[in-house]
């Protein structure tokens, strides 16, 4: 392990998770304005155009899911930088194609740009394992923070870039947003190819293993408390991403509480962007080292509670000084629980199967993307008109479980230390 990464390589590192987020923040507010304008011109209407925009919606995370513990597992066998390098084409082609498929108002090719994203997209856990393979057990939760700082910018300036496509908030969304994060991933991958070291450790690549097999599973599994860390993930972010996609529909509602133009939704998901930066990339950073992972955890998932509860009475009064309270503190609870979750799984890894082990805990996270808003919406459309805020207060009962297995997994578990013998 070096001492500590290159400037060049920590700045790589932020551009491709950002990219990453900067594409799934255009695409959450703006894919159903898109996906509603390419299906009415394909003349489907009614039932058809809730499911293709469901379909469109969880392609990107269904690919995530599926592919983050092979781009892992890959990473273990070659190397983080060739990898990361191929993630970053395929932001380019498929970003790209995004942008040409809204010039086309082509349903089909958005799909195909969407599945290839979340393809190219699903190997931000080695961005998670370079961070792990040149940081210290003292200064990783840093480094992880630093990783959910830039989810955050790309989640603030996501939706910022969604309305360069309807500047006015009406008429027909343009290519802009797909063409510049087509731009920005070329910019990254020029990065990395000049400044961008490997950071896998001589010797530390695995020849032997399958790719595709359920090995990463095990190797997870194996490690006392990791499987509960896993489980702990998947609830807590199932929670936001829940969340997440039914504060589009509460706020936007014409006929409820909120009725927000869609400039105002954007600016709102720009917000919730800008707080998880301010916060991972300032107050995490600055409480690492000092507080334990577990300690930042259980207060994250503590202060989300009381964020999900205020939130869900918001939503039912209407008050817009509650919500934008309530919003602030959610997503500062949020902020804690990413970068402490994920390092606490790493200190617990075998530095050897780190890659796999980290594609893992990602798929777990693009699992519950996947499910969340699923659940939510489902529990949305299900409800009287008189409790519209039913899939919040789902969340707040999520986020207590994951604040009772936090307690657990902090209690039974320690830092993975090598066989001396």
């Amino acid at each position: 392990m070096t001492d500590s990464p290159r400037r060049g390589s920590l700045l790589v590192i932020f551009l491709t998770v950002f990219i990453d987020l900067l594409g799934f923040g255009i695409v959450l507010p703006l894919l159903p304005v898109y996906g509603k304008e390419f299906a009415r011109s394909a003349g489907e209407s009614g039932a058809e155009v809730g499911v293709m925009l469901g379909l469109l919606m969880a392609s990107f995370s269904i690919m995530q899911f599926l592919f983050a513990p092979f781009w892992g597992r890959i990473s273990d066998r070659i190397g983080r930088r060739p990898v990361l390098m191929i993630g970053l084409l395929g932001s380019v082609i498929f970003y790209t194609l995004f942008g040409i498929a809204t010039v086309m108002k082509s349903l089909p090719l958005l799909f195909v740009a969407r599945i290839g994203a979340g393809l190219a997209g699903a190997t931000i856990p080695v961005s998670h394992a370079y961070i792990a393979d040149t940081t210290t057990k003292e200064t990783r939760t840093k480094g992880m923070a630093l990783v959910g700082a830039a989810f955050g910018l790309g989640f603030t300036f996501g939706p910022l870039f969604g309305l360069l496509a309807v500047p006015t908030g009406t008429g027909d969304p343009g290519p802009g947003p797909g063409y510049a994060a087509a731009a920005l991933s070329a910019f990254a991958l020029v990065l990395a190819y000049f400044k961008l070291p490997e950071s896998l450790p001589e010797g530390g690549q695995v020849t032997k293993r399958r790719i595709f097999n359920f090995q990463s599973v095990s190797d997870a599994l194996a490690t006392p408390t990791i499987g509960l860390l896993l489980v702990t993930m998947f609830v807590c972010v199932l929670a936001f991403a829940s969340f997440e996609s039914t504060l589009s529909v509460l706020i936007r509602d014409e006929q409820g509480a909120f009725a927000f133009s869609y400039r105002e939704l954007c600016l709102t998901f720009a917000f919730i962007g800008a707080v998880l930066t301010v916060v991972q990339g300032g107050l995490v950073r600055r409480l690492a080292g000092r507080v334990s992972d577990a300690m930042l955890a259980t207060a994250g998932t503590l202060v989300s509670v009381v964020g999900f509860l205020f939130l869900a009475r918001a939503g039912e009064t209407g008050s817009l000084g509650m919500l934008w309270g309530a919003l602030t503190t959610v997503v500062t609870g949020f902020a804690f629980i990413t970068p402490s979750l994920n390092s606490l799984i790493s200190r617990r890894s075998d530095p050897a199967k780190q890659g796999s082990i980290m594609g893992v805990a990602q798929s777990i996270s693009s699992l519950a993307r996947i499910v969340g808003p699923i659940a939510g919406l489902m529990l949305f459309h299900l409800q009287p008109p008189s409790s519209a805020s039913w899939p919040l207060w789902l969340a707040a009962a999520l986020m207590l479980g994951g604040l009772g297995m936090v307690v657990l997994a902090a209690r039974g578990g320690k830092d993975y230390v090598a066989a001396t013998e």
